[in-house]
C-alpha cells in the first residue's frame, strides 16, 4: 500500500538548483526534461528582468486563454451565482456611502478588492457589458482615490500604534495588474509607481505592523516585481528588500508565524517570490518547507490542504478538522504563482488536487451559497455551533450566501486565476500546458506569429487530453506538456502517430517543432487505483484514481433555512437583500456513513472496481447524480464510531477498526462531488 511519504526538501531543492534539463531525448524535436528552458528570454511577455533570477514560465494576459468544457460551466455558475450577485447581498458592496467610492465611507477594508479582484476578472473573460460597466464603477474610483501623497484607497488604521493598514491595497493591486494586462490602461503603471513610492518612503518603524499585513506582505512584495519587470525601475527593487524585511519571518525552521489557515495558503510563497530577487537557495528552500511543515501534523488527510479549520490547533489532526474556503482559494493561487516561479509540477499537481476535490465541495451545486468550513471526512452540514470541535465558534458549515464574510467575498478569484494557469508562456517563445482543462489559448510564439491552441479534455474524468493548432503560417517553437505526479506511463500522439518517448512523473514532454495549421496533439494520461495510509490519524486510508480522491456515498438532503438567522455573527448585509431568491441550505445525511473498507492483504488495490458513467449533459460533474466515475468496493459498518458530543462526525477509531454486522456493497464518489464526505476511511478487517 502506498504511505504518504513527503519528498525531501533538501533533496527537491537540489534538484530544482542544479538539474540540468534534459533528461531523455527521443523523437527528433521531442524531449523529456525535468524544468523549461531557463536560459532564453520570451519576447512577447514580460518576464523577469535582470538581476531577478528568470522564472520558468510566464502568465499570459488576462483574456489569452478562454474556457471551454466543465470549467467554463463552473464560471458561468459563479458568474449567475454568488459571486457574479453579491452587489445585491453583501453590506460591504452598497455603493451607499462605500468607502472604497468617497472619502470618509464605510466598509473600507477587505472586503471590496476581495470580491472585486475576482468578478472583475469574469468580467473581462466572459467580454460581459454589464459586469464590465460594474468592475470599472470600482476600479475607476480605486485610481481617482490615489492623494498626491501616493496613497490610495480608504485610510484604514490597525494595530497597537495605529499606523496606516496596507493589506486591503495589495488585493486592489492584483486587481489593477490583470486589467492592465487586459486593457493596457496607461494609468495603472503611474499610479502603482506613484503609490510604490509612498510605500519606500514610509519609516520602517510604521510599515506593516500589524497582524493581517504583516503577514501578507508577500502579496506586496509580488506587485513590486510585476511593476518591474514592465518598467525596470531600479529602486524598485530596494522598495522589494524593504517589504521582506517587514513582513513576518516565513523563514523558520520548526515553525510557522501564526497558524490561521488562510495566512499558511497565502504566505508560505513569500520565500520563494523574494528567491527571484536573492538567488538565495534558502528562500527557495523556506518554502519547501513550509508546504511541509504545515502538511506532515495537519495535513495528514487528502484533499491537498490541512485540517486547521481557522487556526491549526495541536491535538486536532484528525480528517473532520477542515479548511476554510479562503484558504482552498488562497492555495490554489500560491500553486500557481510558484510553478511559474520554480516550474515544479508539485505546484500544479496541488493546485489541481484542491481545486477537484476540495473547493468545489464547498459550495452549493448552483454555487448560490457557500461554507466557511469544509472538511474531509464531515457528514455534518447544519446552522448550529460545534466549538470546540472546531476552532471558532458559530455556524460555520451550514451553505449560506449571507455569511462567512470572508469567504463570501474571497472565493471569487480561485476559478478565473486557475484559468489563466492553464497555458503559460516559456522562455524560449513557447508555451507550456500546466494544468489540463478544456480551454482555447490565443498567444504569440516562435518570432511572433500569433497561434491559436485548442484543448479538449473532460480530464481529470478521462485520462486524453487533446490539442489543435492553428497558425496563419508554419511556426517553429516548443510546447511544455507536463506530466503529473501520480502519472507513470504517459504518452504522446502527434497527427495520429505515436511518439516513442518515456516520462517520467512530475516532468514535461518537450515537443520542439514546426507547427502547421490544423495540427493535433493527443497526450493520454493513464490513472490507476492508488491507496494513501495517513499513519497520524489511526493508519486510515484514501483512495486515488489519478488526480481523483475518492468519498463515501452518502445520500444528501438539502433543507432551506433562513440566511439571516443562521448567518456567522460578523455578517452583514443590505437592507433589501432577498432572503428567498438567496436561502442558506443544511444537508442532512440520508444513508448510513460509518464504514471501514475491506483491504486486500496482498493487492489493496484489486479491492475497486471503476465504473464509468455518461458525461453529464449540462457539464457539471461535482455533484452526486452527475459524477461520471464511480468506484465499487466493500467495506463494514463500525457501530462505535458515531456523532460526537460538539455534534461532529467523531474522530476516527483506533486501529484496526472493529466492526460487526455483514459485509455491504460500498459506492465511492470523487470527493469534490460530495458535500457529505468520508474520504479517509479506517481499515476493518
Amino acid at each position: 500500500m502506498k504511505k504518504h511519504i513527503p519528498l525531501t526538501i533538501a533533496g527537491i531543492l537540489l534538484f530544482l538548483v542544479f538539474s540540468g534539463c534534459h533528461t531523455d531525448k527521443n523523437a527528433a524535436g521531442v524531449s523529456v526534461v525535468n524544468r523549461p528552458v531557463m536560459e532564453a528570454q520570451n519576447a512577447y511577455y514580460p518576464g523577469n528582468r535582470q538581476p531577478l533570477k528568470p522564472a520558468s514560465f510566464i502568465k499570459l494576459p488576462l483574456g489569452a486563454i478562454q474556457p471551454q468544457g466543465w470549467i467554463l460551466k463552473l464560471l458561468e455558475l459563479q458568474k449567475d451565482g454568488l459571486c457574479g450577485h453579491l452587489g445585491e447581498i453583501s453590506a460591504w458592496l452598497d455603493k451607499n456611502n462605500n468607502a472604497w467610492l468617497s472619502e470618509g465611507g464605510e466598509h473600507g477594508w477587505e472586503e471590496v478588492p476581495y470580491w472585486l479582484r475576482g468578478y472583475s476578472d469574469m468580467a473581462f473573460i466572459f467580454d460581459d457589458v454589464d459586469m464590465k460597466k460594474e468592475a470599472m464603477v470600482w476600479i475607476e474610483a480605486i485610481l481617482k482615490s490615489q492623494k498626491d501623497s501616493g496613497w490610495f484607497g480608504p485610510e484604514v488604521r490597525s494595530g497597537e500604534t495605529h499606523q496606516l493598514d496596507y493589506w486591503s491595497n495589495m488585493l486592489a493591486l492584483f486587481t489593477l495588474q490583470n486589467y492592465y494586462e487586459k486593457t493596457q490602461d496607461p494609468r495603472v503603471l503611474k499610479f502603482m509607481e506613484s503609490y510604490f513610492r509612498f510605500e519606500l518612503n514610509v519609516p520602517e518603524n510604521e510599515f506593516l505592523t500589524s497582524y493581517w499585513e504583516k503577514s501578507r506582505g508577500g502579496d506586496n512584495l509580488y506587485s513590486v516585481y510585476w511593476l518591474y519587470n514592465i518598467t525596470g525601475k531600479k529602486w524598485l527593487l530596494d522598495l522589494a528588500q524593504k517589504i521582506h524585511r517587514n513582513t513576518a519571518n516565513w523563514m523558520r525552521q520548526s515553525s510557522l508565524p501564526n497558524w490561521h489557515n488562510v495566512n499558511i495558503a497565502q504566505c508560505f510563497r513569500e520565500p520563494a517570490t523574494y528567491y527571484m530577487q536573492t538567488g538565495d537557495s534558502a528562500h527557495l528552500y523556506a518554502t519547501y518547507n513550509n508546504y511541509f511543515l504545515i502538511r506532515r501534523t495537519f495535513g495528514q488527510v487528502p484533499g491537498g490542504m490541512f485540517g486547521s479549520d481557522e487556526n491549526a490547533r495541536m491535538g486536532y489532526i484528525d480528517p473532520r478538522q477542515g479548511t476554510e474556503t479562503c484558504g482552498f482559494a488562497e492555495q490554489m493561487t500560491s500553486d500557481g504563482i510558484l510553478t511559474r516561479i520554480t516550474g515544479d509540477p508539485l505546484w500544479a499537481d496541488n493546485c489541481e488536487d484542491v481545486l477537484f476535490n476540495s473547493f468545489v465541495a464547498a459550495f452549493t451545486p448552483d454555487m448560490k451559497a457557500l461554507r466557511y468550513i469544509t472538511s474531509p471526512n464531515g457528514v455534518v452540514a447544519d446552522g448550529k455551533n460545534h466549538a470546540p470541535g472546531i476552532a471558532n465558534e458559530g455556524p460555520f458549515l451550514a451553505m449560506n450566501p449571507f455569511s462567512s464574510r470572508c469567504c463570501q467575498h474571497n472565493h471569487g478569484h480561485a476559478l478565473p486565476y486557475y484559468l489563466q494557469n492553464l497555458v503559460m508562456a516559456s522562455n524560449d517563445n513557447g508555451l507550456g500546458a500546466i494544468m489540463y482543462n478544456s480551454c482555447v489559448t490565443t498567444a504569440k510564439v516562435g518570432e511572433g506569429t500569433e497561434i491559436r491552441l485548442t484543448e479538449e479534455t473532460n480530464y481529470p474524468f478521462e485520462e486524453t487530453v487533446r490539442f489543435t493548432l492553428n497558425t496563419p503560417k508554419n511556426v517553429q517553437f516548443p510546447l511544455y506538456l507536463r506530466v503529473p505526479g501520480w502519472c507513470k506511463k504517459a504518452s504522446l500522439k502527434i497527427n495520429d502517430t505515436n511518439v516513442n518517448v518515456v516520462a517520467t512523473p512530475d516532468s514535461y514532454i518537450r515537443v520542439d517543432r514546426e507547427w502547421a495549421d490544423g495540427d493535433k496533439i493527443t497526450l493520454t494520461l493513464p490513472m490507476e487505483i492508488s491507496l494513501r495510509t495517513w499513519q497520524v490519524n489511526q493508519n486510515s486510508v484514501s483512495v486515488n484514481y489519478g488526480p481523483l480522491t475518492f468519498s463515501l456515498k452518502v445520500e444528501e438532503e438539502y433543507n432551506k433555512m433562513s440566511s439571516i438567522e443562521t448567518a456567522i455573527w460578523d455578517s452583514k448585509w443590505q437592507a433589501g437583500a432577498d432572503q428567498k431568491k438567496w436561502p442558506a441550505y443544511e444537508i442532512v445525511a440520508k444513508s448510513p456513513w460509518n464504514f471501514g473498507l475491506i483491504l486486500d492483504d496482498k493487492k489493496p488495490e484489486a479491492s475497486f472496481e471503476v465504473v464509468r458513467k455518461e458525461w453529464p449533459a449540462d457539464n457539471y460533474p461535482f455533484s452526486l447524480a452527475n459524477a461520471p466515475i464511480e468506484l465499487k468496493t466493500k467495506g463494514r459498518q463500525i457501530p462505535s464510531w458515531g456523532i460526537d458530543k460538539n455534534g461532529l462526525v467523531d474522530v476516527l477509531p483506533a486501529y484496526p477498526a472493529k466492526a460487526s454486522g455483514p459485509i455491504e456493497a460500498l459506492t465511492l464518489v470523487p470527493m469534490g462531488a460530495a458535500r457529505l464526505r468520508i474520504s479517509a476511511f479506517p481499515v476493518v478487517k
